[in-house]
């Protein structure tokens, strides 16, 4: 045992729990101020000067910095039980993920920093999904600009080593009627397509329906990013009204995966829906959304969502290779 994993274990544990967002991320961001430290005894008292940590997160450091299970995490594993160590099990056999973001749209990062922390996490793969043109507050990505993103996404990989790519993708905007917010000769050459609602989210269940169904089923998507758009923190906004029943059972013959997103703050899909998705026989993407580096970590909370719902690896498409994925995007 050592701070990073300790910290990280007990955020996966309390969104197990269904905890608050809030004390879900208090532990990914005290592990992400630690990574890094050098090995050996840390005094509680002493680590909190970082920014991020508190009294709680300092202890669970200053335990697990001597190797032991630090108190806290033995609670909260023995609480949980057996079904929990498996559930660790799926977030550790991840090995990628679908939707991530630079500053070339709303991310805070350039495409290489993103790229190496999730290297450096052990992903295999990653990908791009940078906005698509009319979200212009997050500054989408013009069919010009995306094509110059594939240039340097190529010139990244060139120099990454062999057990790590960055893949060509878009988080591209269901427009009104359904169709994709961006050039279909660009969709064709992308690795990803993520696509998602950022408009009219109050629409009639009707309209929405029959969008979403759209979407998930052109052959250009490959993932439906947080489907209902809900946020549930801060003043939160609530969830997209829609027949979840018609929009999965279109992900499931068309093969689109359902993105089970990571981000504290949108836990999207919510918990029944999520059953719905799987009993509707649904492909998953536990993806972070992240918008920097540290966000790449989040990704555990999600697998525990996903082992909550009784989802097996075989189910979550960011668990297979870089091969696997690939002819999976292709056959879609």
């Amino acid at each position: 045992m050592d701070p990073v994993e300790a910290l990280r274990r007990i955020a996966f544990l309390l969104e197990w729990r269904g905890a608050s967002p809030y004390r879900v991320r208090a532990f990914h961001t005290a592990a992400e101020a630690v990574h890094g430290l050098p090995a050996g005894p840390i005094d509680a008292d002493d680590v909190q000067e970082l920014q991020g940590v508190g009294p709680v997160t300092a202890e669970v450091i200053a335990q697990a910095s001597t190797g032991a299970v630090p108190a806290y995490l033995v609670r909260l594993m023995t609480d949980a039980g057996p079904e929990a160590e498996a559930g660790w099990d799926l977030a550790m056999a991840g090995k990628g993920d679908c939707h991530l973001h630079s500053d070339w749209s709303d991310g805070g990062s350039p495409i290489e920093e993103m790229a190496e922390a999730a290297r450096a996490l052990g992903h295999r793969w990653a990908v791009l999904t940078d906005h698509s043109p009319r979200l212009t507050i997050a500054h989408g990505l013009s069919p010009e600009r995306l094509r110059r993103q594939l240039d340097v996404v190529a010139e990244v990989n060139a120099r990454q080593d062999s057990g790590f790519r960055l893949l060509t993708g878009i988080e591209c905007d269901i427009l009104d009627d359904g169709s994709l917010d961006q050039e279909e000769e660009l969709l064709d050459r992308l690795d990803v397509v993520v696509a998602s609602v950022h408009s009219k989210l109050r629409s009639e269940p009707e309209a929405m329906t029959a969008r979403m169904v759209a979407a998930v089923s052109n052959p250009h998507v490959d993932v439906l990013g947080h489907c209902t758009g809900r946020i549930v923190t801060g003043r939160g906004r609530p969830q997209s009204r829609f027949d979840a029943q018609a929009v999965f059972a279109a992900c499931a013959r068309a093969g689109t995966a359902v993105e089970i997103n990571c981000r504290p703050e949108r836990r999207d899909p919510p918990d029944d829906l999520l059953a719905q998705a799987a009993e509707a026989g649904c492909l998953f993407a536990v993806d972070t959304d992240a918008h920097a580096p540290d966000q790449l970590s989040w990704q555990s909370s999600g697998y525990a969502r996903a082992a909550r719902a009784g989802l097996e690896a075989e189910r979550l498409v960011t668990t297979w290779s870089l091969e696997r994925l690939r002819d999976w995007t292709k056959c879609l």
